[in-house]
């Protein structure tokens, strides 16, 4: 019965690495045809993130699209 909490803090892990994987990578084309725009390292304020342009760009968009 010991282990049980051991692999409930283990599954907890699993699922948080997990979760940062959730955006879908992709091309610049992808991105705009989406309505963004790619923009490295990180969104500007008040944009957000929508995917991914490349390893080091973030495709983002206005929260205000329509």
């Amino acid at each position: 019965m010991r282990i049980l909490p051991l692999l409930c803090a283990l599954l907890v892990l699993m699922l948080q690495g997990a979760a940062g994987l959730s955006l879908a990578g992709g091309l610049p084309q992808q991105c705009e045809h989406r309505g963004g725009f790619c923009s490295p390292r990180s969104c500007p304020p008040g944009i957000g993130r929508i995917g991914i342009c490349s390893e080091q760009d973030f495709c983002c968009r206005s929260r205000w699209y329509p």
